[in-house]
This record gives structure tokens, sequence and C-alpha cells, in this order.
């Protein structure tokens, strides 16, 4: 039985692990987390990520969890509407192979499947890695050392895999900060199966009324200094980039006073590396190519990358070097696009000007006339062939 390390108990780990436990490998995953973590924002599984649920059995479990679509108001900063995307557009524009989750719900589920079939060990992560032709020697933080087959690092954007394989300098950090999590009670000022999205200069808002333990709340601002936002902390960040907004806003900010550590707060990046593995050692999902939330399909990928890395691996057997050289060809290119997506999403989620405000609720008003709908709906389909 083959052996493999995987770093990260995310999406991308344990998707991984799920895939390889089924095609007869024997799991490791570390975390460096103490626990599993919930929380996070919605993620859409389409295209290449549908298709990996799919065949990993996924797809009845999470369909216990999708959320569906919903109605969209643009708001002023007063909460006064501009204009209501009805649910049908976005059912038009995803299509059916479609479901929406929160991050941690995919996480969870992930995990119920796969917990049984590899060993997971939370408080570890990587020390070391040296390798030569037919094996890998990791040695992680709770003192014990692994010689395995193959070494997947799936530990997300701030990689420690990635600095042991490749040194630092390949995350590019972009000037802007996101921020999402959980709302406890539903947002009165927002009305129920519905979101307020507030886009100005610089800045995005979204409040998400779906009802009791499933409303969140999602915001990115452009920053000088990320850093320095990451120290203040959640609430005194958010508070100081968005306090002068109402539609849920307020109320949103107040419900994360009361447990600010349940939030994702980070800078937003992207990782640019010339390589994704080296011998018998390979980055996957974030850690290798994060292509930032301002593209989307970061779950997707992730899941598109394990399934599609279990079916190179299982294709070549023994010879692991060539199964890694045809499951990075064959994923490059939709990576590639992704990231470049990205830097047209930051207009979207951050416009520089009120012109590019304006110019993106034209371009939204135009989607919701009913002749549009169908040509989104094709052209999303073509991006995510």
């Amino acid at each position: 039985m083959k052996r493999t390390v995987i770093v990260g108990a995310g999406i991308a780990g344990l998707a991984t692990a799920l895939r390889m436990a089924r095609d007869g490998w024997q799991p490791i995953v570390v975390e460096r987390a103490p626990a599993r973590r919930s929380g996070g924002y919605l993620v859409n599984l389409l295209g290449a990520g549908y298709d990996a649920v799919e065949r990993l059995g996924l797809v009845p479990a999470l369909a216990e969890h999708t959320l569906g679509v919903f109605t969209t108001v643009l708001v002023r900063a007063d909460g006064r509407p501009k204009l209501t995307v009805p649910s049908v557009v976005a059912e038009a524009a995803l299509g059916p192979r479609t479901l929406t989750v929160f991050r941690g719900d995919l996480e969870s589920v992930l995990y119920e499947a796969v917990r049984d079939r590899a060993e997971i060990r939370f408080g570890t992560t990587v020390e070391s890695v040296d390798q030569d032709a037919d094996r890998v020697v990791v040695t992680l933080s709770d003192g014990t050392t692994e010689e395995v087959d193959l070494l997947v690092g799936a530990d997300g954007v701030h990689s420690v895999t990635r600095a042991a394989l490749f040194g630092s300098g390949h995350r590019v950090d972009l000037p802007y900060v996101v921020a999402a999590f959980p709302l406890s009670r539903p947002p009165e000022a927002v009305s129920a199966s519905s979101a307020t999205t507030f886009i100005g200069p610089g800045r995005t808002a979204a409040i998400v009324n779906l009802g009791p333990r499933r409303s969140s709340a999602f915001f990115t601002y452009r920053c000088a200094d990320p850093d320095r936002e990451l120290e203040r902390g959640p609430v005194p960040a958010l508070r100081a980039a968005f306090g002068d907004l109402a539609g849920g806003v307020p109320e949103a900010i107040r419900d994360l006073e009361a447990d600010p550590a349940n939030a994702y707060l980070d800078r937003v990046s992207q990782v640019d590396l010339p390589q994704w593995g080296v011998g018998r050692a390979v980055l996957l999902g974030d850690a290798a190519w994060c292509v930032s939330l301002f593209a989307g399909h970061g779950a997707a990928l992730a899941l598109a990358g394990a399934d599609q890395l279990g079916t190179a691996l299982h294709r070549h057997g023994d010879d692991i070097r060539s199964a890694l050289t045809q499951w990075e060809a064959g994923l490059r290119s939709e990576v590639v696009k992704r990231q470049a997506l990205a830097r047209r999403g930051m207009y979207q989620y951050a416009p520089p000007s009120r012109l590019h405000v304006w110019l993106n609720e034209a371009t939204i008003r135009a989607v919701t006339l009913p002749g549009i709908r169908g040509l989104v709906r094709r052209g999303i389909e073509r991006q995510n062939r």
C-alpha cells in the first residue's frame, strides 16, 4: 500500500485524502490548527468542481446543505435599494449542475467522508522534507518522521510546505483585505431569502439572509497596509472601513462582536509558481496556485485538482513523477485563466472610482434583462469547460 502525507485539512487536503484512500493509498493528513475550523463564505461548485464532488460521491450529502439561489439587492450607503437582481438570473447563469454551500459545510462533508479512511493529526505541520528517487522523508512538528511515497502540500496560501520546497517569495500580496463570517441570527434589515450588497469605490459589503444558521456576511476593501488591518482585528477594522453603511452592515458587525474569532480575516493574495512539484512532492490548491477570491472558483479548483491528481496517479501506477507532470500540464491553463480573471474581478469587488461603480451597475442592469440571461449562461458555461 502506497503512503502519502497530506499537509492541510481544508478542502484541498481532505478531498485529496478521500480520492487517494479510495484508490488504495494510506493517507496521513496533518493540520497545524488545533481543531477543525468552521464558517467561511459561500462557494459555488460548478464545472470541474461539481464533476469532482460527483465522482467522489458527495453530491447527496452536499445537497442537504445547499443554499440554492437568492435575490440580490444592490443598495446605497443608507440601505435604500438601487436595483434588484432576481434569483432566476443567478439560476440561469449558474445552470443545473451547481451546488452553493458554505465553505465550512463543504469541509464538514469532506471530513465525515474521509475520517475513517485516513489518519488525521491536528496541531501538527511540516518541519523538514528530504527525498530521493524512491521516497520522501517528512519530519513533523509532533516529533515523528514519516517515510512515504508522496508528499502533498495543501496547506493554503500561507503554505509552510511551499516554503520548504521552493523557499519564500512566491506569494503575491494585493492591497486588499477580505472578511467573511456566519451570522448567529438573520439580519432584520435584509429580507428573507435575499442579500443586500453595497459596492462603492474600493469596497464591497454583502449581507445574506437565508434564515437561522444560514446567514452570513462578506466584506472586502482596498487598503494601503493590509498587515495593519489584520493587526487591528476584524471588528475595529470593519467598523473603520464600513461603519458609515446601513442595510444590515451594523447588525452584522454587532453580531461579530460576540465572537470575533469566528471571522475569516486575511489579505488578498495570489500564488505564482513556475511549477507545482519537485520529485515526489507536490503542492495543490491555494498552496500552489491561489487565484484569490476576486476570481472565485477557489473551492472548485481545489476539488478538481484533487480529483485529477488521483486520476493521474491511478493511471501511471508507480511512476509518480510522470503522474505529477501530466496532472500539472492538464490543470495549469485553467489556473492561469482564473488568475487573469481575478485581476478583472478587482474592478467588481473594489472598483477604483465612482465611474467604475456606475459601469458595474450598468452591466448588472443589462444582465437582468430576459434576453441577456441566455447569453450570460452560455458565456459562463464556456468559462467552466
